[in-house]
């Protein structure tokens, strides 16, 4: 075949070449297997690329079944409508703001979320849903420390008795016992009074309150 233009080839020799660039044979070889002009082989190896392409394009950027686009590409489609905005959203994003002095004050003294929404429903016709009470409280319980009572007493007003085990130690009996350990601590001043006995009965106690130095 001559250098001029690119010829049409048959449909056996077109299918001939497409086969061969599919394996991957270089135009060259091509060439020299066929005899065809390098110039047409060029030519249908830039055309078997570009169906190649549109048709991966195509399977990427699917057009609109039954409408013409002109293009592969998806047309760009406009967002979902937001919902409608609150009339008046709590500043902080919580119900339980308006109740916010009354929910600490439960708070301090003990109540559980759970507790806390019940009243609210019965005392102020709280109509939101628990799980805002729940988050309400968590935030609060976050923020505030946990608070703790400091307790004064008189000298000699009260004190403290504890019982504690000691390690085995031999007893009169020969045997291994642990003692008791009797401690008493004044609550005014801290000072303690300890004493090593064998059993913690009223007896014992009475008989340790009565050894206590005065």
């Amino acid at each position: 075949m001559g250098e001029g233009r690119m010829n049409v080839l048959k449909p056996n020799l077109k299918a001939t070449v497409i086969t061969l660039l599919e394996k991957g044979l270089s135009q060259r070889e091509i060439n020299r297997k066929t005899g065809i002009n390098r110039k047409t082989i060029r030519r249908y190896a830039q055309l078997h690329h570009r169906a190649i392409f549109e048709e991966t394009e195509s399977s990427i950027y699917p057009t609109l079944e039954g409408v013409d686009t002109g293009s592969s590409v998806l047309p760009v489609q406009n967002p979902p409508p937001r919902p409608p905005a609150l009339e008046n959203p709590p500043k902080n994003g919580s119900a339980c703001e308006p109740h916010r002095k009354w929910i600490e004050e439960q708070l301090r003294l003990g109540r559980n979320a759970m507790a806390i929404y019940q009243d609210l429903v019965e005392l102020f016709a709280f109509t939101h849903q628990y799980n805002s009470v729940k988050r309400f409280v968590r935030r609060l319980k976050k923020k505030d420390p946990r608070q703790f009572d400091r307790l004064e007493f008189l000298p000699g007003e009260e004190a403290q008795v504890d019982y504690g085990t000691g390690a085995p130690t031999l007893h009169d009996s020969g045997k291994h016992r642990r003692p008791r350990l009797f401690v008493m601590v004044l609550k005014y001043s801290g000072r303690a009074f300890r004493k090593v006995v064998w059993k913690s009965s009223k007896e014992t106690w009475c008989s340790c309150m009565r050894s206590i130095p005065v």
